[in-house]
């Protein structure tokens, strides 16, 4: 049994998780191949400017389609809503809390700002459009630069400078259980900041044709995962569909019922925010949906 995965830091230990659990339930030592995205290789442009979509999952679909691999492994908020033909999502799991956190250096530290902690001014680093548009709605002050790289190169670039600080997911920095206690560290309340559709969860994708989808199913899928995800993702759908749009929705389960926060920032200068819950699944994604674009229009 082949793994595919992107070469990360991160990417490596989502796929070694993966690998560890199926090789506990299902008896089998699972290899792990190694795929270069397009995400990884062009490195040189804000990911808003690659063409196309699935810039961190093409390659890797392509390689389950021709066989070179039997199961792939996602962050699950990298994946666009519709998947190839002949691939089909077969668990979701190992979610880990999706909040972002606000990474600061200690000298742009400052706690007399309420709203963000930093100094006038400070230069924060992202490649997301959700998390500049939100911040911005916070503090309008703030200078933004495209900041590109896995975890442990994000954090070399804070070091180094220009950046007073830098956005990071809070699942990646515990999946690699990083030190950050050189840093202020800010986690931002995903009912308030919200994370991207799927953030912090673990998509498994194989062939629809696979004999096996079911035993890996079996072996790694989380039901209440599976939900709060395809709500996201849902919302996403409705939207277009790109995991690069700025748009966040946060979904979990509260006293019987599906809560949903959705942001959108179709329009910079006026970003929007909703709140729904429902005991339907399929409903709250398109009261959420309705909600987001009646505030935005």
């Amino acid at each position: 049994m082949r793994i595919g995965t992107r070469g990360s830091a991160l990417a490596l230990a989502q796929a070694k998780w993966v690998a560890e659990r199926l090789s506990d339930c299902l008896r089998t030592s699972p290899e792990i191949t190694v795929i270069e995205t397009t995400g990884d290789r062009v490195t040189d442009r804000p990911l808003r400017e690659i063409e196309g979509r699935g810039y961190f999952t093409k390659e890797i679909e392509e390689a389950l389609l021709n066989g070179a691999i039997d199961i792939a492994v996602h962050s699950f908020k990298d994946m666009p809503s519709k998947a190839p033909g002949g691939l089909v999502v077969v668990a979701v799991t190992g979610r880990e809390y999706p909040a972002d956190l606000l990474i600061i250096r200690g000298n742009a530290y400052d706690p007399r700002e309420r709203d963000l902690p930093l100094r006038a001014n400070s230069v924060v680093g992202t490649s997301a459009v959700r998390r500049e548009t939100q911040t911005r709605a916070l503090r309008k002050d703030l200078v933004f630069s495209d900041l590109r790289g896995n975890v442990p190169t994000r954090l070399k670039k804070l070091d180094a400078g220009p950046f007073d600080a830098i956005f990071l997911a809070s699942a990646g920095v515990r999946r690699l259980r990083l030190d950050l206690a050189g840093y202020h560290v800010i986690r931002l309340d995903p009912t308030r900041f919200i994370p991207a559709p799927g953030q912090g969860a673990l998509a498994i994708q194989m062939r629809e044709d696979d004999e096996h989808s079911a035993r890996v199913r079996a072996a790694l899928h989380d039901a209440s995962i599976g939900t709060a995800t395809s709500i996201e993702r849902a919302v996403q759908a409705r939207f277009g569909g790109g995991c690069g749009l700025p748009l966040g929705v946060y979904t979990y389960p509260e006293h019987l019922e599906w809560h949903a926060h959705g942001f959108w920032g179709g329009d910079p200068a006026r970003p929007v925010w909703a709140q729904v819950a429902d005991e339907d699944p399929e409903r709250i994604s398109e009261r959420l949906f309705a909600q987001l674009k009646d505030k935005s229009a």
